[in-house]
């Protein structure tokens, strides 16, 4: 994405220069045009014998001399216009053309069971696409096992997200109607937003279905009045402008924004239909792709440092990189600790200890700094025994 984006800056001030270029030439072109014409037409009018007197001479020598520079600071601007245009060219050789090898480790997938995994993460991506067809393909030309149980809730999601496509409620509200305890206890608002866009289906109808309007609202905004009181107070002061056209009045926004309406709710159902089946909203294998997307430039620039000081030899595709990269909160899946003596992320093997002081550090520095059955914590005076740290987890 990177990439894309320092590409895009370079085309587009290729695209501002050659605007302006294009803008002054017409002008200055067009000027010099009606001059020429003008000249012509005085010469056209004049008499056969007639001889051109000094002013006329010094003018036409003028008009020569100044579509010469014009021609020449044209063809200047041309020269500029090309180089600007080849830069482009070395910018997308720059950003594109890259060595991803260099980032990768070799025979990741060297194994019946790595590719078995890998393999179980594309058909779950395409069962939750809605791709089921090509899922079964995969699965059928792989010899994958799939748990039909973890796919099924999928396949129901899927389908109640075609019919909010074709802007019919009626399986959403189902699904919330028999999910209704489990949405509450998630403090979930998406059962009243379905009834506030069915509300307001109804108003955009007209005064006709006016009664229909408050009837619905007696029957469905009750149980939501603690939570959405003033949500409730505004669709009830709606009520007072449809006789007079809604659509000019203070609520008029509510009604323009009608696709917004229907999106808020389709991403709201994709988050709380994730959150009641324990799974992520995004595919682990989306996940995994955007991740490397972002992770990836970075690498690049840092194996090209270390290989220009040569020192690309440190690095040798471990699992740990060389350099921390932050992907953001939205990918953070797990609670880290670092070490605060040795600055190091732990890991399996290296699991953070809680000392009997209550200061915890990796168990690494923990063997670093016993001496025999001895330890003395690096944050206080405690004196206390290696063995009486426990392992804590979080």
């Amino acid at each position: 994405m990177e990439a894309c984006l320092a590409v895009e800056k370079d085309v587009e001030k290729v695209l501002s220069k050659f605007n302006g270029i294009n803008e002054h030439s017409e002008q200055v072109l067009s000027e010099l045009i009606d001059q020429v014409n003008s000249l012509k037409e005085e010469l056209e009018n004049a008499p056969e014998d007639h001889v051109l007197t000094n002013v006329q001479q010094e003018l036409l020598f003028q008009t020569m001399g100044k579509i010469k520079d014009i021609v020449s600071r044209l063809a200047i601007e041309h020269r500029d216009l090309h180089s600007s245009v080849s830069k482009v060219g070395k910018s997308i050789d720059r950003n594109f053309t890259q060595d991803f090898a260099a980032c990768s480790i070799e025979n990741v997938f060297n194994s019946p069971e790595k590719i078995e995994c890998l393999n179980r993460a594309i058909c779950d991506h395409y069962f939750r696409q809605g791709m089921h067809d090509v899922a079964e393909a995969l699965i059928y030309d792989s010899h994958t096992e799939i748990d039909y149980d973890e796919i099924k809730p999928f396949t129901e999601v899927h389908n109640i997200c075609e019919k909010l496509r074709e802007k019919d409620l009626e399986p959403l509200l189902a699904w919330t109607t028999i999910n209704q305890d489990a949405l509450e206890a998630k403090k979930s608002s998406l059962e009243f937003m379905i009834h506030r866009l069915k509300y307001i289906e109804l108003l955009k109808q007209g005064s006709a279905f006016q009664s229909d309007a408050i009837t619905y609202a007696r029957t469905h905004f009750r149980k939501f009045v603690q939570k959405h009181e003033k949500d409730i107070q505004t669709l009830m002061g709606m009520l007072l402008y449809v006789p007079n056209g809604i659509g000019h009045s203070p609520y008029s926004s509510y009604f323009t924004s009608d696709e917004e309406m229907w999106s808020e709710i389709y991403e709201m159902f994709i988050k709380d239909a994730c959150k009641l089946s324990g799974v992520c909203e995004n595919s682990p294998l989306f996940t995994c792709i955007n991740a490397g997307c972002q992770a990836i430039p970075a690498l690049l620039n840092i194996k090209q440092v270390m290989m220009q000081r040569q020192v690309n030899q440190i690095w040798k595709g471990t699992e740990e990189l060389p350099i921390e990269i932050d992907l953001g909160s939205e990918n953070r899946y797990h609670s880290m600790f670092a070490c605060p003596i040795l600055r190091q992320q732990s890991t399996k093997n290296n699991p953070p200890m809680r000392l009997i002081c209550g200061h915890v550090i990796s168990k690494d520095a923990l063997q670093k700094l016993a001496n025999g059955n001895k330890l003395k914590c690096p944050y206080c005076p405690v004196e206390q025994s290696p063995q009486d740290a426990r392992q804590i987890y979080f």
